[in-house]
């Protein structure tokens, strides 16, 4: 039964050009396939993130550091489609909930969540996730004078410092197939005295602005967004929506998104 429940969910995440309803994530999907290098990097995390260790668990620091190398080396037009997918029906929503193995990957053996400050202190001791946090607060800080919570071409920017948390301690995933709605696997019931840094960390992603604003942007931009993977004038080695992998984890336009948050903490030493 478990190999046939994997063998499922594998084709659900691989695509699938047999499948009976089509959406716009089967769509994103099928792209990837077509793409050498995503279609591999992509096959790489499905194998780590369903594989089962021996305990009966799966290995969560090889599912995720697969899942870094996808979103930090894949074609960014094609993996940002497969995280950003518009969806418009419960069908493409659980495709699109699904692309990355969310039982290994993102909401644990417990059925209740635990307290956000585990993950957020995990991330704050981490080498890999914390300047990942850092971008992800400065480029997805929301802009109350903008119409969708964004400055003028912030959008960009915080998509990929969204998918640049994908793969670490504070993964964060869309919570149901109904809506858009994305959180890290936690919450603040259990949060004690620190019960507002808590609910301070959960609404960078349940109360943002600028993140819903840059998701429905997103939505508008389809279908030109995979169109502009088969540009031959783009250069595949760099892209604005390109996320870093651990190697290189401040080069290029990432320093530029971590640059306001290296500015405040110099006043401020």
């Amino acid at each position: 039964m478990a190999c046939c429940l994997g063998s499922t969910l594998l084709l659900l995440l691989l695509g699938s050009a047999s499948s009976a309803e089509r959406n716009r994530c089967l769509d994103a999907a099928e792209a990837c396939t077509a793409d050498a290098r995503c279609q591999q990097l992509r096959t790489e995390y499905v194998a780590q993130c369903l594989s089962r260790a021996a305990s009966g668990g799966c290995p969560r620091a090889r599912c995720h550091r697969a899942l870094r190398r996808f979103f930090a080396r894949g074609p960014p037009a094609l993996t940002h489609a497969l995280l950003f997918c518009p969806c418009a029906d419960p069908a493409c929503a659980e495709r699109r909930r699904q692309t990355f193995v969310p039982a290994c990957a993102f909401s644990g053996p417990r059925l209740a969540p635990p307290s956000c400050l585990a993950p957020l202190d995990a991330c704050e001791r981490s080498v890999v996730c914390r300047p990942r946090l850092l971008a992800y607060q400065a480029s997805c800080a929301p802009a109350p004078s903008a119409p969708d919570g964004c400055l003028l071409g912030q959008g960009p920017r915080c998509l990929r410092a969204y998918a640049g948390l994908v793969g670490t301690v504070i993964t964060p995933n869309y919570m149901d197939n109904a809506s858009a709605r994305v959180a890290p696997w936690c919450d603040c019931g259990a949060s004690g005295n620190r019960r507002e840094e808590c609910e301070t960390f959960l609404g960078l992603f349940t109360r943002n602005r600028c993140l819903d604003g840059a998701i429905q942007a997103f939505d508008s931009e389809w279908p030109a967004v995979l169109q502009k993977q088969l540009d031959p004038h783009q250069d595949p080695g760099h892209s604005f929506l390109q996320v870093p992998s651990e190697e290189q984890p401040l080069e290029g336009s990432f320093l530029l998104a971590i640059l306001p948050v290296l500015a405040l903490q110099a006043l401020s030493d």
